[in-house]
């Protein structure tokens, strides 16, 4: 099972929509440059969301895109949530990344849950430690390397 990056977001403050951007920089056990969710301190240094949830939410009406939801990478042709944790990816040419979690709990209703009556990063989305870095550019394979232990 293998997919592309279709866009890459970061944000300076947690808690906003994130901005695309045409490539980054992202460091081992630290997550992207610049993005205010990088940190050596916990495991959830980079999210992914695919495309495909983003167009479940385009599909009940809203105006929402790529970085919306807060994901650093959004992802096409990969069924995220069914790769457990411990699942290894490689993204672009150099990034190593293990499955740290999936999904997560909103501890506050975002706009998007506000717009919708739901949103999928919490259901949909997944979490990952960073094992090497490198440079990823939107267009980039992602190539799942082996699959993680289901808890």
């Amino acid at each position: 099972m293998n997919g592309k990056v279709v866009s890459i977001n970061i944000s300076t403050k947690k808690g906003m929509r994130k901005t695309p951007v045409q490539e980054v920089l992202i460091a081992e056990n630290m997550g992207i440059e610049g993005d205010a969710h990088a940190s050596s301190e916990w495991h959830r240094q980079v999210s992914l969301l695919a495309i495909e949830s983003i167009q479940k939410m385009q599909d009940k009406g809203l105006d929402v895109k790529s970085g919306d939801f807060a994901e650093n990478i959004t992802t096409e042709g990969i069924d995220l949530v069914s790769l457990p944790v411990g699942t290894n990816l490689r993204i672009g040419r150099d990034v190593s990344a293990e499955v740290s979690q999936i999904g997560k709990e909103c501890h506050k209703r975002c706009a998007i849950y506000y717009q919708a009556g739901d949103c999928v990063m919490p259901k949909e989305g997944i979490f990952i430690k960073i094992l090497k870095g490198g440079t990823v550019r939107q267009g980039d394979a992602i190539v799942v390397e082996g699959l993680g232990l289901q808890a």
